[in-house]
């Protein structure tokens, strides 16, 4: 398999969601894990986390790294506010062409994702039940996908998107939906699939033609119960430690990555354990957790990638 490793700010608790002024890793201390654990490319994270222009061509070279993709979620289900969101679809665009700039052997994906809603954001696997999505704005989901993928395909990029829990393509079902009517491969993501209600290796073969980004979790899946039962929502389950370094959790990697191999899948693999670092836990501390986890993940992998 020709699947190239990248990791994530996400992994180190640097998200969209990240707490306004927590206090989270640099950049170059991220980057430096990732590359001691041989890690060959990283996800975009924030908008400008990584720099842009000469300074995030820099960080990558000084890190022996390539961008691997960067998280664009724009309300599909919306004409309004898809119009409105365009501007920032292509600022994210900018950031691509800019980690391009150099040629790398295989360029990033531009990750497409759904907005969803505050409902389903509050209620992750349960969207359909708790605000299922109208005829009318299905049809208007799928039309702006395709309009963001045109114009991600005129930057110089190929798309990919990622199903989300709280957004509007979330179950298998909805996916199924999406990709039999939208020209846009398939970011699998395992954990926000086990989240709603679909098996990852099953998915593999279920989609797997379509799947052209990977992004691969561990799940602990008594915790990740435990949280869901409670009525908690996104925040809750990044926050409660639900995903996990490979091997701790429920997802059977060996039968994913398998499956992959025998699609003979050739792209990112994109290591996502998403953490939220609390405000009691000293950042030398989480440093030192999150570089041993990233290790584990690599290794994890090396029979395959």
């Amino acid at each position: 398999m020709k699947a190239t490793v990248a990791g994530a700010p996400v992994s180190f608790g640097v998200f969209e969601l990240t707490p306004e002024g927590a206090e989270t890793l640099s950049p170059d201390a991220m980057l430096r894990i990732l590359a001691d654990s041989d890690y060959r490319g990283v996800d975009l994270g924030p908008l400008g986390f990584l720099g842009e222009g000469d300074v995030l061509r820099r960080r990558l070279a000084e890190y022996d790294l390539s961008l691997a993709g960067g998280w664009v979620q724009l309300p599909f289900s919306d004409d309004d506010a898809f119009a409105a969101s365009i501007p920032s679809l292509h600022a994210a665009l900018r950031v691509f062409s800019d980690a391009a700039a150099a040629g790398p052997a295989r360029l990033p994906l531009p990750t497409l994702a759904d907005d969803g809603s505050v409902a389903r954001r509050g209620a992750p696997g349960r969207g359909e039940e708790v605000d299922p999505l109208a005829e009318a704005a299905w049809e208007r989901l799928i039309a702006n996908a395709e309009r963001a993928a045109d114009i991600v395909r005129a930057a110089g990029f190929e798309p990919t998107f990622h199903h989300h829990a709280g957004t509007f393509v979330e179950s298998p079902a909805e996916i199924d939906r999406f990709l039999a009517n939208v020209n846009v491969d398939l970011t699998l993501d395992t954990g926000h699939l086990f989240i709603a209600g679909g098996d990852p290796a099953d998915a593999v073969r279920r989609w797997g033609s379509r799947i052209n980004h990977l992004h691969l979790k561990d799940v602990d899946l008594a915790e990740l119960r435990r949280v869901l039962a409670a009525g908690g929502g996104m925040p809750e389950v990044w926050s409660s430690g639900s995903f996990v370094a490979f091997g701790r959790g429920d997802v059977d990697l060996a039968a994913v990555m398998d499956a992959i191999a025998a699609q003979d899948y050739d792209g990112w693999i994109v290591v996502e354990q998403d953490v939220l670092n609390g405000p009691d836990v000293s950042l030398s501390a989480f440093q030192r957790d999150r570089a041993a986890d990233q290790q584990i993940n690599r290794d994890a992998l090396r029979i395959w990638a």
